[in-house]
């Protein structure tokens, strides 16, 4: 199955053997310079039911609330993941795509907090909320 992105997304700036295995992720820069994360959900993303895997949809939210977050500020800051909590309204089938939109609510000196809401069909089907140890800048480069 071809994972297709809508006119306006392109591959995900940054990947690694596990986004690489789990994707292809997309995204899709907005006026303001913010972005919003893309799938197509594809049939190795499929539980066993041919819905969208839960523990993909958390990943994806992950990935999205980590990398918009730490993109909010210049400097880049350095975060770890502490703490995803992780609500589902609904879910995506094999075809659909998923975007996730992220709001980044406070880069401090030591945490971070943001929401991600994944939409699907125009529903929201997922809501989550992080919480980031911050650890530094990230050099440059």
């Amino acid at each position: 199955m071809d994972s297709n992105p809508p006119p306006g997304f392109e591959p995900l700036f940054r990947t690694s053997p596990f986004l690489d295995h789990n994707g292809p992720f997309f995204y899709k820069t907005n006026d303001d310079g913010t972005f919003v994360v893309g799938l197509r959900i594809q049939p190795k993303h499929a539980n066993a039911r041919g819905s969208a895997h839960g523990g993909l949809l958390m990943t994806m939210c992950d990935i999205a609330l980590g990398y918009r977050t730490t993109r909010s500020q210049t400097p880049s800051p350095m975060l770890t993941t502490a703490s995803v909590t992780t609500d589902f309204a609904g879910g995506a089938k094999v075809g659909d795509w998923v975007e996730a939109h992220v709001d980044v609510h406070e880069l401090g000196i030591r945490l971070a907090f943001a929401n991600c809401y994944l939409g699907c069909d125009g529903e929201s089907i997922v809501h989550a909320s992080a919480v980031f140890a911050r650890s530094g800048e990230r050099p440059a480069g």
